[in-house]
């Protein structure tokens, strides 16, 4: 491809629905409802999380925030956050369907208080209620195969797994995990959720090879929350052309870029 053909990713299809974007987006902790409209806009996520048990703990009348968030065209994701166990977690998903009609949830099972680390029990049969209850299930996970596998054996056709602990903006605490995980499930999509800090940790989760990146704090914490999700637009756009071109392996030695014989190009 040319760079006068002004290359673009390719699209994703996820959960049935073709998007432009990789990038998905949290609605939770701006500074108001102005900045989120703003920040999605200038992102261009097509698919924005919303939690529906921190709506309903505000007033009880989630109208007025599904209003704001419908109106900016994205594809609803809604989430169990602040569940603990998989009959919780449950009851608001079949309450989320309701409310906000889609069979999309992202599934979040909490199993220790102080990580907000998934509990890979609950979260299965969470997952497989769900499933059978068709429902597009997009768990939340930790990074290690097993448990990865067994949400797959349930019915899951999307795997979350986290970077680093919710909200703590650490990137991407074991990328080896990551890569494995990848090669493991080539035809899975694999979204990293959680634990992103910066762009640069974005990049790094596309040039693994991962199909998108869920993130809210990195965003909505930021001094400036419109650019810096146009940061980060740009920083998975990036990452993700960066892997489809091709990343040069790393070598152990030097290799000199200019040679000093041959010829100049490969015919």
């Amino acid at each position: 491809m040319s760079a006068a053909s002004s290359p673009a990713t390719s699209p994703l299809t996820i959960g049935g629905v073709t998007l432009q974007s990789r990038f998905f987006l949290g609605t939770a902790g701006y500074p108001s409802p102005a900045v989120l409209q703003q920040a999605v806009a200038v992102s261009g996520s097509q698919v924005v999380t919303v939690g529906l048990k921190r709506q309903l703990a505000g007033d009880g009348k989630p109208n007025d925030f599904m209003a704001l968030v419908r109106a900016t065209g994205a594809h609803l994701l809604p989430n169990t956050a602040g569940c603990r166990t998989a009959s919780e977690a449950v009851t608001l998903a079949r309450m989320a369907r309701e409310l906000y009609g889609t069979h999309w949830i992202k599934l979040e099972v909490v199993g220790d208080e102080h990580t907000l680390q998934p509990d890979p029990y609950e979260l299965v049969e969470a997952a497989r209620t769900l499933a059978k209850d068709g429902f597009e299930v997009f768990p939340y996970c930790m990074d290690d195969i097993v448990s990865c596998q067994r949400l797959l054996d349930v019915g899951c056709r999307i795997l979350m797994p986290w970077g680093a602990p919710i909200g703590s903006g650490q990137g991407l605490l074991n990328p080896t995990a990551l890569r494995t995980l990848r090669a493991r499930f080539p035809d899975v999509p694999l979204v990293v959720d959680a634990g992103i800090g910066s762009p640069k940790d974005a990049v790094q989760a596309m040039e693994l090879g991962y199909d998108a990146v869920l993130l809210n704090s990195a965003v909505s914490q930021a001094r400036d929350p419109v650019a810096m999700a146009l940061a980060f637009k740009l920083a998975v756009e990036s990452g993700r052309l960066a892997w489809e071109a091709g990343i040069m392996a790393r070598q152990d030695m030097a290799v000199p870029s200019t040679p000093v014989t041959g010829r100049p190009f490969v015919l």
